[in-house]
């Protein structure tokens, strides 16, 4: 009979199975190359080399790719979710840390929103400037009268130097 305390991750580190990289990505859902990105970031240590020095991969690193990427699905960054994978599931104080981290990232979210918002309202106005029946675009007379109301900053003064 199995353990019921016993989790998922628990169960897959039990398998003792072994994927090379390409394995791994496919059973993740996450690219070779991303999963190279995200051991290079930390997020993620393969097991080892096999002798042909190929990068190994276990049941456990499955599932914390698959972690990831879910994570990264949900637009967290990095850090967000490299606070997420060190907290401990079955900790209270590790619970509340969890909290604060979607807190702030909900947070990141609703400023995005907001700004999307802005955007539709404005891509909405450019739309309507022009209904296809006049002889030129008032699309892309609008777009360049914008472009020629914007003014770069200012670039950075050179030092005087001088010459003595």
């Amino acid at each position: 009979m199995s353990d019921p305390t016993m989790t998922m991750l628990d169960a897959s580190q039990a398998t003792g199975a072994v994927y090379r990289i390409g394995d791994a990505a496919a059973r993740s859902g996450v690219s070779a190359a991303n999963i190279r990105y995200y051991e290079r970031e930390g997020l993620i240590a393969p097991q080892g080399r096999a002798d042909n020095s190929y990068r190994v991969y276990s049941d456990a690193d499955v599932h914390r790719l698959r972690f990831i990427r879910l994570c990264r699905a949900m637009d967290m960054s990095l850090d967000e979710v490299r606070t997420l994978l060190a907290l401990d599931l079955r900790s209270k104080a590790d619970c509340d840390a969890a909290c604060v981290t979607l807190d702030a990232h909900l947070g990141h979210v609703r400023e995005r929103l907001r700004e999307l918002r802005s955007l539709e309202k404005d891509l909405i106005a450019l739309r309507d400037c022009c209904d296809g029946t006049d002889a030129e675009c008032h699309i892309i007379g609008t777009l360049h009268a914008r472009a020629d109301r914007e003014s770069p900053p200012d670039p950075p003064r050179a030092r005087a130097t001088r010459h003595v």
